[in-house]
């Protein structure tokens, strides 16, 4: 998968790190509207061991507040989905001149792993950049998860996040498929919320995408699935709406 020339991110040097030729990371900026209240996303694949340096200064230089990470590091099948760019216990990881040191773990009832990271480069006397990193170990790779409640749990956490801050970080192994499905699915759900009823339109949603980067959303299964949790978030809306409405008459 290569990334669409026109959007993808590009790095820059800077302090100890140089980068590929010209800035090159498999990452693309991903985004519907230019409005200040909708997410903007970088999609990427999942960091190998030769990338975690990219990987991290990406994440610094574009200020990303949150990584979603939708795969495990190693599949049902042995096979390696992703590096391990971001396990720590005890003491920091470094990954060339920065520094990744992790405040606290929690797992959730729906099976996701949350962390707390701060990011910095080494020996900087600047404030450490806080990331909120999301993993959902049990989407399987092309398929879908059995319900939508651990999606539904990420927006919900994800979209406590200013959006000023910077572009969400979403990736899973090659960052098309489960990526372009989480993306669609807070995208939509956001817009709708702000009321912008062409957001209904989820086949336009990810025609945009792909035209940002190649293959989001890979199957029919992960089209459907983007409509299910959709439709679920919002009739969970509804109902708390009118159960607090209720409650007040």
């Amino acid at each position: 998968m290569v990334s669409v020339d026109t959007n993808r991110v590009v790095l820059y040097s800077c302090k100890d790190y140089r980068p590929a030729a010209k800035g090159y990371i498999n990452a693309s900026f991903v985004t519907t509207s230019s409005s200040e209240n909708i997410s903007k996303f970088i999609a990427t694949q999942g960091p190998l061991p030769h990338t975690y340096e990219d990987f991290w200064e990406m994440v610094i230089q574009c200020h990303c507040p949150v990584i979603v990470m939708l795969t495990r590091l190693v599949d049902n099948y042995k096979t390696v989905k992703c590096g391990d760019y971001f396990q720590a216990e005890n003491v920091p990881r470094q990954f060339g001149n920065i520094c990744i040191d992790t405040k606290w773990i929690q797992e959730t009832e729906t099976s996701l792993l949350i962390r707390n990271l701060e990011v910095n480069y080494k020996e900087s006397e600047d404030p450490p950049l806080s990331v909120l990193h999301i993993q959902y170990p049990e989407w399987p790779d092309h398929g879908v998860p059995t319900d939508t409640l651990a999606v539904r749990e990420i927006l919900k956490r994800v979209l406590q996040v200013p959006v000023n801050i910077g572009p969400i970080l979403v990736h899973c192994s090659a960052g098309i498929g489960r990526t372009g499905t989480y993306c669609a699915i807070h995208n939509t759900v956001q817009r709708i919320l702000i009321g912008d009823m062409s957001a209904l339109d989820l086949a336009n949603t990810i025609s945009m995408f792909r035209s940002q980067r190649i293959g989001m959303v890979q199957t029919m299964d992960q089209y459907f699935f983007c409509y299910k949790a959709i439709v679920d978030e919002l009739k969970e809306l509804i109902s708390d709406f009118s159960s607090e409405h209720s409650s007040k008459c």
